[in-house]
């Protein structure tokens, strides 16, 4: 006998996992480590026997033209304790999943996502750490001091929602890492906000951020009669307001994406109006916008964070001219 079948009933019983699935698995699992064995042949199948526990390696067996004409036994001769040894691997493994979902509850699944939780500033990482945890219901979020936005300030009690970054599950419970100056944080309230992200109708194709200060945002819609920049503004602008608010002020420019990389760049660098767009270099990538003469401190923006938030949307980089200068004294932002 190779598999102990109780065992395997046991951990079907007290997990709640489908015999068959687990058989399964360890199937698959055997395959594997057949096919990586000297002189396995191409096409074997694993049979492993569920009233016995018996595992066979069949192999096909052909005429002289190479046509399939049968099956024979091929088990290499220290299969058992292979087989026993991956299936206690795979039951170990099943046991771990198991105890993550325990402890995560509706957690799984989360990562990449929003969530919402209460400030627990009384149980800093550390005495002199910026680092905060987060109440999440069962569980409990780390956000570190480089993951929050150094403008906004929470204490202990408020209301906080925030972007899961990554969970692990160890021996000491769930690690829920948390970010609020994450690009996704921002990307995901519009995904909240607005239906048509949601539904897949308009996509945020690039997202540069400056955390705090501002953020870049290039839409497109894939259905012609959907405006992709209305939709995020929303009527009234109510949902990028609803966005801006959760950022605490945040500055939002809302762009039209556009194949056309000169359009786009000229879009980039709104608020400000552009007249044209030279393309200088495509290996290089490097581009001129030239604007009226008094639009280029909007064009280039306070210490140049327009401009480099323009240049980090459309991952150009963006010289900025005005129109009554030649090819001199330009700023630009790579």
């Amino acid at each position: 006998m190779d598999i102990s079948m109780n065992e395997l009933k046991i951990v079907e019983s007290e997990l709640g996992i489908d015999l068959d699935i687990l058989l399964g698995a360890i199937e698959e699992a055997l395959l594997h480590a057949y096919n990586r064995a000297p002189g396995a042949i191409r096409g074997a199948r694993i049979e492993l026997n569920r009233s016995t526990g018996v595992v066979t390696v069949w192999a096909p067996e052909e005429d002289e033209e190479g046509n399939v004409i049968g099956e024979f036994d091929d088990t290499p001769g220290d299969f058992g304790r292979i087989a026993t040894s991956t299936a206690r691997s795979i039951i170990a493994q099943r046991l771990r999943d198991a105890e993550s979902a325990r402890i995560l509850g509706d957690f799984q699944g989360k990562q990449g996502k929003i969530v919402a939780g209460t400030v627990d500033s009384s149980a800093h990482s550390s005495n002199e750490s910026r680092d905060f945890f987060v109440e999440l219901g069962e569980n409990r979020g780390l956000l570190r001091a480089e993951e929050q936005v150094a403008t906004e300030h929470f204490k202990h009690g408020d209301l906080i929602r925030a972007l899961v970054l990554d969970i692990n599950v160890g021996p000491r419970g769930a690690s829920i890492r948390l970010s609020r100056s994450h690009p996704d944080f921002v990307r995901e309230l519009f995904a909240t906000e607005v239906p048509e992200i949601e539904a897949g109708v308009v996509e945020i194709v690039a997202l540069a951020r400056e955390a705090g200060h501002r953020s870049k945002v290039a839409v497109w819609s894939n259905d012609p009669t959907v405006a992709a920049k209305g939709s995020c503004i929303g009527p009234n602008g109510h949902r990028v307001r609803a966005v801006t608010q959760e950022l605490h002020g945040e500055k939002i420019d809302i762009v039209d994406y556009d194949d056309d990389i000169a359009l786009f760049i000229a879009a980039a660098l709104s608020p400000a109006k552009v007249t044209r767009v030279d393309i200088l270099n495509c290996d290089t990538r490097q581009a001129r916008a030239i604007v009226p003469d008094d639009q280029t401190s909007l064009a280039i923006g306070k210490e140049a964070q327009n401009v480099r938030l323009a240049a980090k949307l459309t991952g150009w980089s963006i010289d900025i001219r005005k129109e009554s200068e030649d090819t001199r004294g330009a700023h630009s932002e790579g």
